[in-house]
């Protein structure tokens, strides 16, 4: 069974969407499982962040035996005309050197907060 995420109210500033592709970004063998878990969504929810994200040309997957093996287009154009002509590539750095100067979690917080 599927564990619930915790809930949350209110907006925020990155969408699911992103958080799936930078989960992905850092390691493109990872499981909807563990993509879940640090997303702190369900599995069901990652797979349709997936399909969607697959559907719009941002992300392919192979299949190697068991696991999927993602790739990213870092060139597509990020979908708000807001955003243009920004890259998913773009987005992809800004949240990688926010994750390099994150501080590492005490022991024992396994929230990271």
């Amino acid at each position: 069974m599927e564990q619930a995420p915790e809930p949350h109210a209110g907006w925020t500033f990155l969408t699911n969407h992103s958080r799936v592709l930078a989960a992905i970004a850092e390691d493109r063998t990872t499981r909807v499982r563990d993509i879940a878990a640090r997303c702190r969504l369900t599995e069901r929810a990652v797979q349709k962040i997936i399909a969607d994200l697959e559907e719009s040309g941002y992300l392919t997957h192979v299949r190697e035996g068991r696991s999927n093996v993602y790739r990213i287009a870092p060139g597509t154009i990020l979908r708000h005309p807001a955003d243009a002509p920004a890259t998913v590539g773009e987005l992809l750095a800004i949240l990688a050197h926010h994750e390099s100067t994150r501080p590492s979690p005490a022991p024992g917080d396994h929230d990271g907060s």
